[in-house]
């Protein structure tokens, strides 16, 4: 166990599990065989790290043009088409939570910690109860993919200098959709984006931005040392 994850530890009440532990297994597989040391070298160089903020960019030519990016479309996705982006910066907190139809992966370019849940623990695509999320800590260099029954959001930094990460997903994923919603229920009042369908906690800004608000409970907050 790393000193840093022992530090997250002491000073917060939420139980956080490294990415190795059992726990993790309703969630994702640990990714292995894969060398992503290049793709995190030119997402430290090519992306942005907000010092007072928290961003998101679906693609990066930079990262995409590289040669893992055909062997991760071909092993990992079965040969559909991905895109490459990122998601850097200060976010410390639960907020929202989203799933995809397909698996995400995700690269930690530097340390972080994912809050997640599974779908099994949302009720009728319209309440959610923040004590079913768990906390699992990635060390710099460390990838996994998500399952799309899994419920995650931005990562939360586990230092003050922030995170960054890499977030790979079916091409198309997060971009506008192409009609505007009409007023729905059920899973019809979670979705987005293309793909992405998002239960918003009351407190958030996603909920203000008008995402369904439907996390009870605390917003989680990931303190740091």
């Amino acid at each position: 166990m790393t000193n840093l994850l022992n530090k997250l530890k002491e000073v917060n009440k939420l139980q956080i599990y490294p990415i190795h532990e059992a726990a993790f297994l309703p969630y994702g597989n640990v990714l292995s065989g894969y060398d992503f040391k290049e793709l995190c070298s030119v997402a430290e160089k090519e992306t942005e790290l907000p010092v007072n903020s928290t961003i998101y960019e679906p693609g990066c030519p930079a990262m995409e043009s590289l040669q893992i990016a055909n062997e991760i479309k071909s092993r990992l996705f079965g040969g559909m088409d991905i895109q490459i982006g990122y998601c850097n910066g200060q976010n410390s907190h639960l907020d929202a939570l989203e799933y995809h139809k397909g698996s995400e992966a995700i690269i930690a370019v530097s340390p972080m910690v994912l809050l997640l849940a599974t779908m099994t623990d949302m009720q009728d695509f319209s309440a959610f109860d923040s004590e079913k999320v768990k906390a699992f800590y990635m060390e710099a260099g460390e990838a996994v993919e998500l399952y799309g029954t899994t419920l995650h959001y931005a990562p939360c930094k586990a230092s003050a200098e922030g995170f960054r990460t890499i977030i790979i997903l079916p091409k198309g994923t997060n971009f506008p959709l192409d009609d505007t919603k009409s007023p729905a229920k059920g899973e019809d009042q979670l979705l987005r984006m293309t793909n992405k369908w998002l239960i918003a906690h009351p407190n958030s800004s996603a909920a203000k931005e008008g995402a369904f608000a439907g996390i009870s409970g605390e917003n989680i907050e990931v303190k740091i040392t």
